[in-house]
């Protein structure tokens, strides 16, 4: 009996060939993907990226689409969306001017709050009789009280005077009426240095006036620690010049800074 013959392979290309074709088109369309991305307008990619950074939306809130509910995530067909949702939304120049007026606004109300409390300190100052021991101006934050050095202290000395006790007295029960709000206290100097067997410099010496004031006013008031800072400024913040004796006089102070309820302090 004859042997059967043997079964031939079935034609057609090997199963690893199949495999390789199979490869070659996915990275063929990973290229072409890379290349349509590649032409996306890189100004509107740097929107797009810096949107999706914040809360990855276009919206303070949380949402995440543009128009009639179409998503960003859709495609880079909708960057012209995005432009006009940003131009929208203040980036134009429209937009700026408003926020500036906004801002100016703004600033005028708290310049108008600081001439308020200026105008009620200027008057409690003048029902203690002390008005002109004591300098009143003002800016957007604060009320300031410059009081000159030579009434406060001795020479190249930290210490209170004796005399300057009664002025401390009346300023302490002025600030007490603005309990509720920061206030600062700082040492200033002219540039003539000092070494001496208590400061070895300017700096120190106006921190420690500062600090005098300070726990005069903790001390004789019922202010809470919390709402007053103290700092010595040394020689850095003239308001005169140093190259006279007046000028020097008028730097050797202390300034109290009342900071109203408006102040971004």
């Amino acid at each position: 009996m004859a042997k059967k013959q043997e079964d031939l392979p079935s034609p057609g290309a090997p199963a690893w060939m199949a495999t390789f074709g199979d490869l070659m088109n996915l990275l063929l369309c990973f290229f072409v993907l890379l290349f349509s991305m590649s032409t996306v307008d890189a100004q509107k990619y740097e929107l797009v990226a810096a949107s999706f950074s914040n809360t990855f939306s276009i919206f303070e809130a949380g949402g995440t689409s543009i128009g009639d509910g179409m998503l960003i995530g859709n495609g880079v067909s909708q960057l012209n969306q995005l432009d006009q949702y940003f131009t929208s939304m203040g980036k134009s120049e429209e937009g700026e001017k408003e926020m500036q007026g906004a801002m100016e606004e703004v600033q005028a109300e708290k310049l108008k709050e600081s001439e308020q409390l200026a105008e009620k300190i200027a008057e409690a100052l003048g029902e203690q009789d002390i008005g002109a021991e004591v300098d009143i101006d003002f800016t957007s934050e604060y009320v300031q009280l410059t009081l000159n050095g030579a009434l406060l202290f001795d020479s190249g000395k930290a210490q209170l005077k004796e005399a300057s006790l009664p002025l401390m007295g009346k300023i302490g029960i002025i600030l007490e009426r603005y309990s509720e709000s920061i206030i600062e206290v700082e040492g200033h100097t002219d540039n003539v240095p000092i070494n001496n067997s208590q400061f070895a410099n300017n700096d120190e010496l106006s921190s420690f006036r500062a600090l005098s004031v300070f726990n005069y006013i903790i001390q004789n008031t019922n202010i809470d620690p919390s709402m007053i800072k103290h700092s010595g400024r040394g020689e850095y913040v003239p308001i005169a010049d140093n190259a006279t004796p007046e000028g020097r006089a008028k730097n050797r102070r202390v300034e109290i800074k009342v900071y109203h309820t408006l102040s971004t302090y």
